[in-house]
């Protein structure tokens, strides 16, 4: 496979997966409700992310570092949505 069609296939690829959690952090943020949404998922997926990031700043890879970086912000801000949530529920 040539570069130039690696790096294109590389931007796809981070977009749609970046894209895949912007229709979720939408809904989250202007419904207030995460009631569905799993606390665990969240956390050990955020981990992952930020494992991928230190991967793509292992390779030098752009791509990588860009699209899980702006996917650890909608992954975090939903997170941080549920433990709001689940602390607020404990109080009542």
């Amino acid at each position: 496979m040539n570069s130039f069609l690696g790096e294109i296939i590389g931007y796809l690829s981070g977009a749609c997966t970046t894209l895949a959690f912007l229709p979720q952090a939408i809904k989250s943020i202007t419904t207030k409700n995460v009631s569905g949404l799993s606390l665990y998922m969240y956390v050990i997926y955020c981990i992952g992310l930020v494992f991928w990031i230190l991967y793509g700043v292992y390779l030098h890879s752009f791509q990588i570092i860009l699209f899980n970086s702006i996917t650890l912000v909608f992954n975090v801000i939903i997170l941080c949505m549920i433990i709001k949530s689940s602390v607020g529920n404990k109080k009542k």
